[in-house]
């Protein structure tokens, strides 16, 4: 059960992670920080939905 915390967790600082590089990206004018940081949201957004079709499967 302990598992399945730190991957939500994980997911979770993820999502923050990318919005913090996308905001950042827009300030600094990069281009390429704004794709990473969504790169990394969706990311988590998709992880944590795949792991909660996992738990009703379970």
């Amino acid at each position: 059960m302990k598992k399945i915390y730190f991957k939500i967790l994980g997911f979770v600082i993820l999502i923050l992670l990318g919005i913090f590089m996308f905001v950042f990206g827009e300030y600094d004018d990069s281009p390429g920080g704004q794709l990473l940081g969504l790169i990394m949201a969706i990311t988590g957004i998709v992880g944590l939905v795949k792991n909660k079709k996992n738990s009703r499967n379970q």
